[in-house]
């Protein structure tokens, strides 16, 4: 049984459709980059706006720049440090040992 349902097939909010209704787009400009694994992206940005120094690859997720013959070096990841490691940094192994021997002086109750 077929009902009279005018807006099949289109979701409920759904605007107008096509280029006529929405009207003109503003113009855009395409700009290539490319990452150090010479990936080139190329995204669109408005003509009047400022053109980034630097775009995230979206396949590798280097920086990527307009230069082709000379991409940006990927960023150094620095290794997760522990809370020990910062520590470490701070203390010196003769402090380490006197900040050991206070806090075992308290726990027996020497302190």
């Amino acid at each position: 049984m077929a009902s009279g349902n005018a807006i099949r097939g289109s979701r409920v909010g759904a605007g107008p459709m096509g280029e006529a209704e929405r009207g003109e787009s503003a113009p855009r400009n395409r700009i290539s980059f490319w990452c150090a694994n010479r990936h080139e992206t190329r995204p669109s940005f408005a003509a009047e706006a400022a053109i980034p120094d630097t775009w995230d690859c979206p396949r590798c997720g280097f920086p990527a720049g307009q230069d082709e013959d000379n991409p940006p070096a990927p960023a150094r990841n620095e290794p997760y440090k522990t809370h020990l490691a910062y520590v470490r940094e701070r203390r010196t192994d003769a402090d380490g040992e006197a900040i050991l021997a206070e806090a075992l002086a308290k726990l027996r109750g020497e302190i």
